[in-house]
């Protein structure tokens, strides 16, 4: 309990609950961005989360492998990516109208199939111990972390390096910003925007697996809370840039800590509020930047484009 330590406890559980909270909002929003940045719209990511959650915890409870359940869910958010890109590239089909398809169709598949596995216990993760020096349990409890955190961190210089520095990454931007151009360059646009999508769609499946796997840690149809929706809101925030997301993810992941971080000294008044605080930031965000009078920098130019 952080009570233990007094009010210090405060800030000890909301970097706690941010190394924890981001992690999801950090796969999602760089796979967004990756989607974004070729220049279509997924917002069937919040199916796509449910689904890889589903995936991972089933697999992982049959198998006794988690990391096998990281991997196989992945590859449903792949599967389902898949499907958002074959139809979002037909004729006169609206991103918008596909993404909240894709949105009811994964979380059915992910309640349906999901069922028997709403009380069985999977096996967990992996944690790395960085509060190992202290004595004190909330120390120790707050800074543990997953090595999925490490890989996201790693990710997101990872994709800005493949944005600015590779031939693929200025292929994404380009078909991103002017697909009539990336044509006459001779670029496949459908291959590239295929490509993006699933790619992006995996990353979320990840997202995905990290919060049946891990945090909360168990399977159940109401484990996302709108987080693959409220991504979409985060890239945006973060300009389409890695680095950002990376930052913006984490801002969520902490803003998504404090109701809990001030319950657990005894904070109880305007609970709900400050539970809703990443939805209140959300909100904020999308209020602040949607303007009909000017360009967000940094937006891809063909986005939301039939």
């Amino acid at each position: 309990m952080t009570t233990e330590i007094g009010l210090w406890g405060v800030p000890l559980a909301i970097i706690g609950g941010t190394l924890r909270g981001s992690v999801p909002f950090l796969f999602v929003s760089l796979g967004e961005c990756l989607t974004e940045k070729s220049g279509k719209i997924n917002l069937g990511l919040e199916g796509t989360l449910l689904t890889g959650a589903m995936s991972a915890y089933a697999i992982a409870y049959k198998t006794g492998s988690p990391w096998l359940g990281v991997l196989v869910a992945g590859l449903a958010g792949m599967a389902l990516g898949f499907i958002h890109a074959w139809l979002s590239q037909q004729p006169k089909v609206n991103d918008i109208a596909v993404g909240i398809a894709m949105i009811i169709f994964g979380s059915g598949i992910a309640f349906f199939l999901g069922k028997p596995f709403i009380q069985p216990s999977a096996p967990q993760l992996p944690t790395f111990e960085l509060g190992a020096w202290s004595n004190l349990p909330p120390v120790q409890s707050a800074l543990k972390i997953s090595p999925l955190l490490l890989l996201g961190l790693a990710l997101a210089p990872l994709m800005q390096w493949f944005f600015t520095s590779t031939r693929w990454g200025l292929y994404v931007r380009a078909v991103g910003d002017s697909p009539d151009a990336a044509r006459a360059m001779g670029i496949s646009i459908n291959r590239v925007r295929m490509l993006s999508i699933v790619a992006g769609s995996f990353l979320a499946g990840i997202g995905g697996a990290y919060l049946s796997l891990y945090y909360p840690g168990s399977w159940s149809e109401r484990i996302s809370s709108g987080q693959g929706l409220m991504a979409v809101a985060l890239v945006i925030f973060a300009r389409w840039n890695p680095i950002q997301c990376m930052y913006a993810a984490l801002l969520f992941g902490g803003a998504q800590a404090i109701g809990p971080a001030l319950q657990s000294v005894g904070v109880n008044s305007y609970y709900y509020l400050f539970n809703a605080s990443p939805y209140i930031l959300t909100l904020a965000i999308m209020i602040i930047t949607c303007s009909p009078k000017k360009t967000l920098s940094g937006a891809p130019g063909a986005l939301g484009s039939s």
